[in-house]
């Protein structure tokens, strides 16, 4: 009996006239197979020997990942269990202030939200499926908590893990699936998302001298975001020239908004945008995120339902830091966010244990599974949607 490796991952893509993105399943055959709502799969054909794959520690994730494959023979066991936060974290005031400098929190829209993954094994049988998929987490403008769970009997792993800040990823694990059969997974989330609102007073912000070691980590370069680009420092230091505090950052990002032309197209980060002079929501994003931390100034990617936004990091007179929004594509809000869409993870440069080795912006959906004597790749249903 040979076994061989399926591995699935996809991408999201921004509502906004996102890019699609091609993606490939590994398996024994080459006929199509579907992944998700949102774009189809080619299958392709791959025959490796197994060998044993141990345990691997945890490393970085993206939303431009292709599918991997090879094989394996092991599964790796899911170690930490998390459920969403506590009703208890529920907002109690809407204008209270995310932290003591920081913006306030509006409107507040309850919504419910599903994600999971059905997996059918069409053309046979299969072993060792293991998906794993982003789902929504609590922040200050955000309260989580799961209302539903519809798990099938053929499930045996089922748990949240966290990632890493800013990342939380649902686990599921199907060691065996007979041919025709299907199994699912699917959580119903209920969010309270709050619009953001900018304080009135933004005259003590400033950027911090001395970041600490959490933020430090959004001031280097991420993938598509070029912070050390030549052009992208003398672009940000000729926006900024000669301002300081709230007004230095908001000089880089009308600079943006003003250089780039928003229009879709394929992923390709800050420098082309910058060249360029056009880009969508995700180079506005990148630019706007490396044109801040090549002046020293944390910022990283929120990563919402189908859209993306940057948020920066200043203190006020006293040390208290706090993250603000900005839209940098679409309708100008800065300091202020009156988007209520789902967050799904908030950073740019992340490490998976199940694709070691990669630096990703965003963690995508993600599968490995093995079909049983030449079997046909499973049909994989991802749903993330509105409840």
């Amino acid at each position: 009996m040979e076994l061989t490796r399926a591995t699935i991952d996809r991408a999201s893509q921004c509502s906004r006239g996102r890019k699609a993105e091609q993606s490939s399943l590994v398996a024994p055959s080459s006929q199509p197979a579907r992944v998700g709502h949102w774009r189809s799969v080619t299958v392709g054909p791959r025959s490796m020997p197994i060998p044993l794959t141990p345990p691997r520690r945890p490393r970085r994730c993206s939303m431009r990942d292709r599918f991997r494959h090879g094989v394996t023979v092991v599964l790796v066991a899911v170690s930490v269990g998390a459920t969403a936060a506590a009703a208890s974290a529920q907002f109690l005031d809407e204008t209270r202030p995310v932290s003591p400098s920081g913006p306030t929190l509006g409107d507040v829209r309850t919504q419910r939200y599903r994600v999971g993954v059905v997996v059918t094994a069409a053309g046979g049988r299969c072993r060792g499926i293991r998906a794993t998929m982003p789902v929504p987490d609590t922040w200050p403008e955000q309260v989580v908590r799961i209302v539903e769970e519809d798990v099938s009997p053929d499930v045996r792993g089922f748990a949240h893990r966290p990632l890493a800040p800013g990342v939380r990823q649902l686990v599921v694990e199907i060691p065996d699936l007979a041919a025709g059969q299907s199994a699912r997974a699917v959580v119903t989330y209920e969010l309270d998302r709050a619009a953001l609102v900018a304080p009135a007073d933004t005259s003590t912000l400033r950027v911090p001298e001395k970041p600490d070691r959490d933020l430090r980590a959004f001031l280097g370069p991420s993938p598509y975001i070029e912070s050390r680009h030549p052009r992208i420092v003398a672009f940000a230091r000729e926006a900024a020239d000669g301002l300081e505090g709230w007004a230095r950052v908001e000089a880089i990002y009308d600079a943006v908004r003003e250089k780039v032309e928003y229009r879709n197209g394929e992923i390709k980060g800050a420098a082309r945008a910058l060249a360029d002079g056009w880009g969508d929501c995700e180079e506005l994003t990148c630019l706007f995120i490396a044109a801040a931390r090549s002046q020293g100034i944390p910022a990283r990617t929120v990563w919402v339902d189908g859209h993306c936004y940057p948020e920066f990091h200043l203190v006020d007179a006293d040390g208290h830091g706090a993250w603000f929004p900005c839209q940098a594509a679409g309708t100008r809000a800065f300091g202020a966010m009156p988007d209520q869409l789902p967050i799904l993870q908030k950073g740019d440069n992340f490490r998976d244990p199940d694709r070691p080795g990669k630096s990703l912006r965003y963690v995508s959906e993600f599968m490995t599974g093995s079909a049983v004597g030449g079997g046909a790749a499973p049909v994989v249903e991802w749903i993330r949607e509105g409840a």
